[in-house]
């Protein structure tokens, strides 16, 4: 392994947007630009992403940022993601629950996707949403959730509304929360569920066709 040396010169005006694009990245792994404009504005340009990249790398992380989208994020270092005994810090664990959740997110956010300035769906039509994919979260279970996506800048709203109407914002980090081994769990789990609906609706038709069939033949006896 070679030696680890840092070389960055940070002008003295750009210092705290500096600290804070670190921290934030390290605290919630996203800057939007939705969301958090100035410090976005600052990691896009070339000279400062890098000197942010060589900063991070240090501890075993990056940055990549992608303008089109508007999202910046921490990612673990090329040179590390093999390297047994660091913690992959960034990466969180969500219950099945919530990725459920979370892809019910996604596809909302595709639909409503250029047809308003921003992305926004209500907690009621979201709660309704979630429910007519068989998941039916506690009041408990679906306030975790949110605020744990809030915090990692998935989503943001305003927590002291509780009502229905509540204004939930969908940010496009939602296509980067994902764990690929635990995503393709919680797919094929939902791909098993409407194998086994249809074929109930299938068995229930026969059984309804059956059924007229033979009352059928004993009005014709």
């Amino acid at each position: 392994m070679s030696d680890i040396s840092l070389q960055i010169t940070i002008k003295e005006e750009n210092g705290i947007l500096f600290k804070r694009c670190v921290r934030k990245l390290l605290e919630s792994t996203f800057i939007l630009r939705e969301k958090d404009e100035k410090l976005f504005s600052f990691v896009s340009r070339e000279s400062n992403r890098q000197d942010i990249s060589e900063y991070l790398r240090m501890i075993g992380f990056d940055i990549l940022v992608d303008v089109k989208t508007g999202v910046s994020m921490l990612i673990v270092s090329e040179e590390d993601e093999e390297t047994v005994g660091l913690k992959r810090a960034n990466v969180i664990t969500f219950s099945t629950l919530q990725y459920h959740m979370l892809l019910v997110l996604w596809k909302v956010y595709l639909e409503n996707l250029g047809y308003n300035e921003g992305n926004f769906v209500t907690k009621g039509d979201l709660i309704d949403k979630i429910k007519s994919y068989g998941v039916v979260p506690t009041k408990q279970e679906l306030g975790a959730a949110f605020k744990l996506f809030k915090k990692y800048s998935l989503i943001n709203f305003d927590e002291d509304d509780h009502g229905e109407d509540m204004k939930i914002q969908l940010y496009p980090s939602l296509q980067f929360g994902w764990d690929i081994p635990q995503f393709q769990t919680v797919a094929d789990e939902y791909l098993k569920r409407n194998e086994t609906e249809e074929e109930t609706a299938d068995n229930s038709e026969e059984e309804i066709q059956q059924i007229s069939l033979e009352d059928y033949e004993e009005d014709e006896v």
